[in-house]
């Protein structure tokens, strides 16, 4: 019979059985399901609601499962529903009747939330520490890049001319936005539901401080029913976890551009490409593919749980036995993701020239030839009409604004001199935008020596 079957006269059907069952999924909440266990039988007993010799025995048999289940030593049963039954079964067959009284004060309502919510911050801690040697990786490139001049781009067109460590230094905002979703996503977490019960707690006079303390929580769930319906913190996970794909997914894009033959800025290291089964020249970045594809498929963890709580009453509802798959699918995905990512970028080969050369095309020095007039005192409108005339020219006779002859400058406008040449290099027009948050070589060194001093606070 079910721990819970008192009340039926008859047993579940066996396709009910398999329909209602989580422990396919949920077993992997085995170790937060018995240290939630340990410290709500060690509260039990030292508020003498169950004698502590029987305590003692509980958290005996409860620590030897533990080591049992992580030496693979233990065969879980689907008929037991889920994690928490098959503990609590296991434990039986093991101590015997002295067992059943581990739930005493408790439901699977709040236990399930308690074991999601230390899954999820123990997770957190494991995505933070493979998201810092993502931004770390990103450092050392930049730092090796200061000086490597490259386009940058709006509408995929040719803007203006930045540092590859520039560009890369833009990743690192992201990430570092997705590291400070990840802590405060965190906080919100560490808030403990047990105690809640089904619904509205219990008539035992549970310390839920002390088991808040025991399991690192920062405090307790103030409200009851809430405490059992709230999905928020999965929910609020995988919309950071949703926005680093976001992040990832762009990165890989541009990777794929970059080491095109169209492009050739990059070449991938061949232990991060794959080869065609019938084309033998290629040589095709297929991970940044997968992680750009990986990212709609933590979109759609999100979206599915989000379409589940959107209608529930309050508390408890079975519904809310899909926050598991989606959850863990989405943690699992990024887990997969960030290590090979880092790995694959930190392998790279920067074609420097190639990306100089570019930047030397598309007239991406424009935007200085009319600073150039500016500080010279003409309007910046009329300035921006001036140069579109000398690009106008340059097109026209297939040239460039570093080529034309300043007799053809002074016939457009007789105010450009010979420095006109100086103020539109590709080095001039980079390092004089000394701006912080700019791509000089000066504020890249300053701004990658904040972001190092950043990641050497990080607490993870």
């Amino acid at each position: 019979m079910k721990l819970w079957g008192g009340r039926f006269a008859k047993s579940t059907d066996i396709m009910v059985d398999d329909f209602n069952s989580s422990i396919r999924f949920d077993k992997r909440l085995y170790k937060q399901d018995i240290k939630g266990s340990i410290a709500h039988v060690t509260m039990l007993g030292k508020q003498g609601i169950i004698a502590k010799e029987e305590a003692d025995t509980i958290q005996g048999g409860l620590e030897e499962l533990l080591i049992d289940i992580e030496l693979d030593k233990v065969a879980f049963d689907i008929e037991a529903e889920d994690i928490h039954m098959n503990v609590e079964k296991l434990l039986i067959e093991r101590i015997g009747n002295v067992a059943k009284k581990l739930h005493t004060g408790r439901s699977r309502n709040d236990q399930v939330t308690l074991d999601m919510r230390m899954y999820v911050k123990d997770e957190i801690g494991v995505l933070q520490a493979q998201l810092k040697e993502l931004l770390h990786t990103l450092i050392h490139l930049a730092e090796d890049n200061v000086d490597t001049i490259m386009p940058g781009y709006t509408h995929l067109q040719k803007a203006q001319p930045i540092t590859f460590a520039h560009h890369l230094m833009a990743y690192f905002e992201m990430f570092k936005r997705d590291m400070e979703r990840l802590e405060d996503t965190y906080k919100r977490t560490n808030s403990l539901p047990l105690g809640a019960g089904a619904l509205a707690t219990t008539t035992y006079p549970l310390d839920r401080e002390y088991v808040a303390e025991l399991l690192d929580f920062d405090r307790i769930c103030l409200n009851s029913i809430d405490a059992v319906s709230d999905r928020d913190y999965c929910l609020e996970l995988m919309n950071g976890l949703s926005m680093l794909m976001m992040h990832l997914s762009r990165f890989s894009e541009e990777i794929i551009l970059w080491c095109s033959h169209e492009f050739q800025f990059i070449e991938l290291d061949d232990a991060f490409s794959t080869g065609s089964s019938i084309m033998p020249q290629k040589k095709n970045p297929d991970i940044a593919e997968l992680v750009r594809g990986k990212a709609g498929r933590v979109f759609g963890s999100q979206f599915g749980l989000l379409t589940t709580m959107k209608a529930l009453p309050l508390a408890y509802n079975k519904d809310m036995q899909e926050d598991k798959e989606a959850t863990f699918d989405a943690i699992d995905t990024v887990k997969m993701c960030l290590p090979v990512f880092t790995k694959m970028l930190s392998t790279i080969t920067v074609n420097k020239q190639n990306m100089y050369e570019s930047a030397g095309g598309g007239f991406t020095n424009a935007t200085d030839a009319a600073d150039y007039l500016v500080k010279k005192n003409v309007p910046f409108r009329d300035a921006h009409a001036i140069v579109g005339q000398l690009v106008l020219y340059c097109v026209q006779n297939n040239t460039t604004l570093e080529n034309m002859d300043l007799e053809a400058y002074k016939a457009i406008s007789p105010i450009f001199e010979e420095d006109i040449y100086n103020a539109i290099s590709l080095e001039t027009c980079v390092n004089k935008r000394n701006v912080l948050g700019g791509p000089s070589k000066t504020m890249m060194e300053q701004v990658i020596a904040m972001n190092t001093e950043y990641l050497n606070q990080l607490k993870v």
